[in-house]
C-alpha cells in the first residue's frame, strides 16, 4: 500500500546529475536490444507524425511539436522503469518485462499521464492559432522538410511559440519529475507524490532547471534528428530514474 505521508528525498546537484547521466549510459549498454527497440518504436511513430506535417504543410510545427513531445514523457517511462530495476537486480528484462511494466503502473501515474497529455492538446492548439496568425496560408508542394526551415517566419514562429510552451513544459516537469518514479514504486498517494516533485523542484530550482533543459534539448534534438531517438530516449530515462534514486533513497531526510 503507498504511504499516505509526503515521503522524504535529499538535495542534490551537479554531480548527481552527471552520474546519473553515466547511470544511465551504463544501463543502456547493458539492456542495447530491448532498449533500442523500445526508443525505436517511439521514433517510428514520430517519424510518421513528421512525415505527416510534412504531407500537408505544416512542417514549421515540427519544432513546436517536438518540444511538445516532453509533456508526454511520463506516458513513456514505467517501461523502461521496469527494464532498469530488473537490470539492477541481476536478471535479464526483455519487451515483455517492459510492457509488464505499463500494465502494472497505478493509477496514479496513470493519472500524472493524462494530465500530462492535456496539456499537450492545449500546447498544440496555442501553437496552431499562433502558426496560423503568423505564417497562415502554405503551399504543401513547395515546402521544404522541417529541417530546411530557416526563413524569417518559421525562424520567429518557433521561437515565440517554445517561449509560450515553456511555461507549460515547466509546469509538467515540476508535477512529474520525480511523481512519477514515486507512483511507480507505490512510495506514496497521488496528492503526496505532486506536491513532494514540486517541492524538490523549487528548493533544488537552478539544479533541477538545469536537468530538465538538458532532458528537453536532448529529446528535441533526437526527434528532430530521428532515429537519434532510439538512443536518446532509453539513455534519458534510464538517468531520470538513477537521479531519482539519488534524491530518493530507502533512508533519507528532506526539508522542502
Amino acid at each position: 500500500m503507498p504511504s499516505t505521508s509526503a515521503p522524504a528525498g535529499r538535495r542534490f546537484n551537479f554531480n548527481d546529475i552527471l552520474l546519473s547521466l553515466r547511470s544511465g549510459w551504463m544501463t543502456f549498454r547493458a539492456l542495447p536490444m530491448v532498449s533500442l527497440t523500445l526508443g525505436a518504436v517511439t521514433a517510428a511513430i514520430g517519424l510518421v507524425i513528421l512525415m505527416g506535417l510534412y504531407r500537408i504543410g505544416l512542417s514549421a510545427l515540427a519544432l513546436p511539436l517536438a518540444g511538445g513531445f516532453m509533456l508526454l514523457g511520463p506516458i513513456l517511462l514505467a517501461g523502461f522503469f521496469r527494464l532498469a530495476e530488473l537490470q539492477t537486480a541481476g536478471h535479464r528484462p526483455g519487451i515483455r518485462d517492459a510492457l509488464a511494466g505499463f500494465r502494472q503502473a497505478p493509477m496514479g501515474l496513470w493519472v500524472v499521464a493524462l494530465l500530462c497529455a492535456f496539456l499537450f492538446m492545449i500546447w498544440l492548439t496555442d501553437a496552431g492559432i499562433l502558426y496560423s496568425f503568423m505564417i497562415g496560408k502554405f503551399d504543401a508542394t513547395q515546402q521544404p522538410l522541417w529541417l530546411n526551415q530557416f526563413q524569417e517566419d518559421v525562424v520567429s514562429f518557433s521561437l515565440l511559440s517554445m517561449l509560450m510552451g515553456s511555461v507549460l513544459a515547466f509546469l509538467v516537469f515540476a508535477l512529474s519529475a520525480f511523481s512519477v518514479p514515486l507512483l511507480y514504486q507505490r512510495r506514496t498517494t497521488l496528492i503526496h507524490a505532486i506536491y513532494t516533485s514540486v517541492c524538490v523542484v523549487i528548493s533544488n530550482f537552478l539544479i533541477a532547471i538545469t536537468w530538465g533543459l538538458l532532458l528537453t534539448c536532448t529529446i528535441v534534438i533526437s526527434i528532430l534528428l530521428l532515429p537519434l531517438l532510439a538512443l536518446t530516449l532509453p539513455v534519458m530515462a534510464y538517468a531520470s530514474f538513477a537521479l531519482f534514486l539519488r534524491v530518493f533513497p530507502p533512508e533519507s531526510s528532506y526539508s522542502c
